[in-house]
């Protein structure tokens, strides 16, 4: 059976406002920023932000281009080995996160780096 003039049409209607519908609903799904895709982040926003975000006992906040500077001269490697055994004041060892591995922390420290250049 054929469709009439009136039915193509109405069913063409429904491709295309569905068609728009899914446009609009995953318009932002390709389009998040850099920061917002960074393995670290959920690392950070659990664990890294109450104190980086503050400053807490002298950490550097989140990106504090100049606070950040001396601690990146040191190199990453440092920063990680800073992590992993904890820095006086404030920060316990291994960031509060004993149970992260070393492949954790280190997505978490490279989040704070990128965001610090």
């Amino acid at each position: 059976m054929a469709a009439t003039p009136a039915l193509a049409a109405t069913m063409a209607m429904k491709g295309t406002l569905t068609a728009l519908a899914l446009a609009v609903l995953l318009g932002g799904c390709g389009a998040s920023s850099d920061e917002s895709e960074h393995p670290g982040r959920a690392v950070y926003l659990r664990y890294c932000f109450s104190c980086h975000q503050a400053g807490v006992a002298g950490a550097p906040k989140l990106g504090d281009q100049e606070a950040w500077r001396p601690r990146l001269a040191q190199g990453r490697e440092m920063l990680l080995d800073n992590v992993k055994r904890g820095m006086a004041p404030g920060m316990p060892p291994r960031g509060a996160c004993p149970s992260c591995d070393d492949e954790t922390l280190a997505v978490a420290v490279d989040y704070m780096v990128v965001n610090a250049q």
